[in-house]
């Protein structure tokens, strides 16, 4: 009852400190869509070539920290095991075994097994291990092993089924799946006195260390042999998590360490120094709780086969993180650790987080900004005021909005705290209740530094730096804006940094220091040759400070006059630093710096050696290209700069093409180049810590000359050149004889339009002179129409007389004789008048026609009244020769009038004229 009691007592005291586990080391997931493979990775191991590969399912993969490959088998088989020798990659997969060689960029299998005919049609093996042991190879599946000496392979047949084989010093142990574990000396086996307990379990690993030997059962936990030679279960919390949960693989890693994987808790690592641990599983950052296998890499960090997924673990990196998938923190704006655990300071508010909970600390619901530790206190600066934390408890100093940041004076033991309206001073620590406010300077100060008395620099929240001189009681004497002074136009997100007992300022990229003789702001000589680019600086201590450089952080130590560069990898904090509020707290030889989702831990004293080991691997349609190789133009290359180091000491490269003047970032390991001009070019490699860039590789290659611009494509064009001149005088030759006969034809064609011409002359002559005949013919015709109407205009004269004599004389005789008299002397033949109506007609035909055709409504004698009208006669003279009065002419000319619609004014002549 009490060995239950205490079992329990120990599950969970070990859960619960599962959860107060805190600093996790750095994870990268790979899943299957990185990697394009299937599920279960069954083996790890890392090549001489620094890449690493994996068993997995159906294909082998390789990834060398740029690029992912597979392959699969020629008869498509789960690969179940490898082992790496030199440059040979031996894998063990179904009824099959052999190794790998990579050839021009690509991996080849040659096949061991297949030319000894090891297995018949009956057999249904898998090679699930292979491991060297006296010199030979062997390769292990449930029922067999193969052991093969370079020429020849010997089968020994297991008179039960195993799990797996395993070397301890010289021993070779084979454990059954459920008779226990055997020692193998050659094809005897023997069973270990002492290791009756193993029966019925099986064993998946058998690992030493401190010359004691662990064995790692899948459900019992792990057993240690004891100097008895038997075999004793560990005594230690852990071991119930084990049991409970499964264990998959073990194995001990550098720094005294157990690295422990479980069928569904993830994978845990114990530190026999501290006896400490760390479990990362799915509720931190695991992609996936069964670790199927584990392997290291040249700088001993994990990498764990899953059963979906691969994960990196950086369990020797000089940074950890504290990661919150909750969301109950939100973003972290700043962090300090306490004696129980850690103060956070979020959007969300402020935190306690200790044994393993949050808990928000009652009336801090908001925006948290800043904590700063003076002695024993903790100094919060927080959207609705400032608190203090001490031993616990939590009180509020006063309701100041937005404590953004906390500087000690240079010069003695006073703080200034820079807030949304303006700066508070306090100048007892002791007494933070009791503070002052910088009076006519109500601003939103970001940072506030001093060192010289009476006068501070305050950076605005937007833009602009001030230096404001005061009293002793802080009375304002005066305020200047500095920035405008210097006429410095940009100068938003002045940032204030105070580097032993001078205070820099960073305006757009530069750094200045305050000249007290001129008054203005000179630049930093040093500063500016040294931190270039610099976009944000933030203090750790006197020697040591953070910049972040091109999107990049490194850690500076200020060693003397000399700084020396750490490089912390963008892979850490890309994409969760909070801009413009980026937060360090020292702690004993470590720094806290804040993240979106957490915070990282970084030891003081870490120096990234960057390995300058850089390898280039250039691809063109998925083939290797050999150094000067040469590839078609317009061609895409893909460089592949391999450094073979996948943890924290992975360098910073860039790369120059063809020398320039400009230094590219290299993103992932990869560079892609299009569209290169024909010609040699070059692409160097360089390293860079900061300040110096290091050449690493170089690779140079030829583009070829287009398809257009090849040696038979010219040929084609002397060729086509030589055919197109050729047919150009065959071309010029026919057009000059065609243009002979051309003009021959021309000059007979001038001959015939000459004659034409002349033809036509005389045929319009011709025709002028029968106009002009007919013209007197009309001439004629008009005369004798005029001498008829005078003709008439005669009778009308005679028959006026004829009635005046009839008016006049009485005697009939008389009367007779005078009346037949000027009848005689004014008779009219007949036929002349018949005469005169036809050439009348004539004259003005084309006048009728057309005033027929506009008014068809006009009569006859309508249109013969016109035609007088249009002689130009009077109605006198008209009325004789239509045989009416010269009241019947007017009648008749008043009805026409209407007959034409024309009012009084127009007038009908000059109507009739222009018809």
């Amino acid at each position: 009852m009490k060995s239950i009691l205490l079992k329990l007592f120990f599950f969970f005291f070990i859960t619960f400190q599962i959860q107060s586990q805190e600093l996790l080391p750095f994870v990268e997931n790979y899943s299957k869509s990185d990697y394009q493979g299937d599920n279960q990775i069954w083996n790890v191991v890392q090549g001489k070539d620094n890449a690493m590969y994996f068993a997995n399912n159906h294909y082998l993969l390789r990834y060398d920290g740029v690029a992912w490959e597979k392959y699969s088998l020629p008869n498509k088989t789960i690969i179940r095991s490898i082992l790496i020798e030199g440059d040979r990659i031996y894998s063990g997969s179904y009824k099959e075994f052999g190794y790998w060689l990579r050839e021009n960029g690509k991996m080849r299998y040659v096949s061991i097994s297949k030319n000894f005919r090891l297995f018949d049609e009956k057999d249904n093996e898998e090679i699930w291990k292979i491991f060297r042991y006296n010199g030979s190879l062997y390769f292990q599946s449930f029922n067999d092993v193969f052991i093969y000496d370079g020429k020849h392979i010997k089968k020994i047949k297991f008179p039960f089924l195993i799990s797996y084989c395993f070397v301890v010093d010289k021993d070779l142990y084979a454990a059954s799946v459920n008779k226990g574990v055997f020692k193998m000396n050659g094809s005897k086996i023997t069973s270990p006195k002492g290791w009756d307990i193993l029966k019925n379990t099986v064993v998946h690993a058998i690992e030493k260390y401190n010359n004691q030997t662990y064995i790692f059962t899948q459900k019992r936990g792990i057993f240690i042999l004891g100097d008895n030679k038997n075999l004793r279960s560990w005594n230690h919390p852990l071991n119930e998590i084990f049991k409970s949960n499964g264990i998959n693989v073990a194995k001990f890693i550098k720094n005294n360490k157990l690295v422990v994987g479980t069928g569904n808790k993830g994978v845990f690592i114990y530190d026999f120094k501290t006896n400490t641990h760390k479990n990362i599983d799915r509720n931190n950052v695991l992609m996936n709780n069964s670790v199927l296998s584990i392997g290291l890499d040249k700088e001993d960090d994990l990498w764990l086969g899953l059963d979906n997924g691969i994960a990196h673990i950086e369990v020797n990196s000089p940074i950890s993180f504290f990661y919150d998938n909750s969301g109950i923190l939100g973003s972290v704006y700043s962090v300090a650790n306490t004696k129980k655990g850690y103060l956070i300071a979020s959007n969300h508010g402020i935190f306690e987080y200790d044994s393993g909970d949050f808990k928000m600390l009652p009336g801090t619901q908001g925006q948290g900004w800043n904590i700063t530790k003076i002695g024993e206190k903790y100094v919060i600066g927080h959207n609705d005021g400032t608190f203090c934390y001490e031993n616990g408890t939590l009180t509020k100093i006063n309701n100041v909005s937005g404590g953004w940041n906390l500087s000690k004076s240079i010069i003695k033991d006073t703080y200034f705290q820079s807030t949304y309206s303006g700066i508070l001073v306090y100048d007892d620590a002791s007494q933070l209740e009791d503070f002052k406010i910088i009076n006519d300077f109500s601003k939103p100060i970001k940072y506030v530094a001093q060192n010289v008395k009476n006068e501070i620099w305050a950076a605005d929240n937007y833009r602009g730096l001030y230096r404001v001189l005061f009293d002793d009681n802080y009375k304002t004497r005066k305020i200047e804006n500095i920035t405008q002074q210097c006429k410095i136009k940009n100068d938003f997100g002045v940032k204030i940094f105070e580097f032993r007992n001078e205070i820099l300022f960073l305006i757009n990229k530069e750094w200045y220091t305050f000249n007290a003789i001129s008054g203005k702001l000179d630049k930093n000589e040093l500063f500016n040759t040294t931190f270039k680019n610099v976009s944000d600086v933030v203090a750790i201590d006197e020697n040591h400070f953070i910049v972040l450089q091109q999107g990049i952080l490194y850690h500076i130590y200020a060693d003397g006059n000399k700084f020396v560069w750490n490089m912390i990898q963008e892979k850490y904090y890309k994409g969760k630093l909070i801009n413009e509020n980026l937060r360090i707290f020292r702690s004993q030889n470590q720094y806290l710096m804040n993240l979106d989702d957490g915070f990282i831990s970084l030891q003081l004293g870490y120096e990234n050696k960057q390995d300058k080991g850089v390898k280039v691997e250039v691809y063109n349609d998925n083939e290797l290209l050999p150094q000067d190789g040469k590839i078609k133009h317009n061609a895409e290359l893909r460089i592949n700069v391999i450094s073979g180091i996948y943890g924290a000491g992975k360098p910073n490269l860039f790369y120059q093409l063809n020398k320039g003047n400009t230094y590219t970032p290299i993103s992932n390991g990869a560079i892609v180049l299009n569209n290169l001009g024909s010609g040699s070019h070059s692409v160097v490699i360089f390293k860079h810590d900061g300040v110096n860039y290091d050449k690493v590789s170089s690779f140079e290659f030829r583009v070829a000359q287009p398809w257009y611009f090849s040696f038979w494509m010219i040929l084609l064009y002397l060729l086509l050149i030589g055919t197109v001149l050729f047919l150009y005088y065959k071309w010029n030759k026919f057009r000059y004889t065609q243009k002979l006969r051309l003009q021959a034809e021309e000059l007979k064609h001038q001959r015939e339009i000459l004659e034409m011409e002349l033809k036509k002359e005389n045929e319009l002559n011709i025709q002028e002179y029968e106009k002009h005949i007919l013209e007197l013919k009309l001439q004629t015709k008009s005369s004798e129409v005029a001498g008829k109407s005078l003709s008439i205009a005669k009778q009308s004269e005679m028959i006026d007389k004829i009635q005046h004599i009839l008016d006049a004389e009485n005697d009939l005789n008389k009367l007779k004789s005078e009346i037949k008299k000027a009848i005689k002397i004014n008779e009219v033949n007949k036929h002349e008048w018949e005469i005169f109506e036809t050439n009348l007609n004539q004259i003005h035909n084309e006048f009728i026609i057309s005033l027929s055709k506009k008014y068809p409504n006009l009569t006859p004698k309508d249109i013969k009244l016109c035609v007088y009208l249009k002689m130009n006669l009077s109605s006198k003279e008209i009325a004789p020769l239509m045989n009416i009065s010269f009241r019947g002419v007017e009648l008749h000319r008043y009805r026409l009038r209407k007959k034409l619609g024309l009012n009084q004014e127009e007038n009908l002549s000059k109507f009739l004229l222009n018809i």
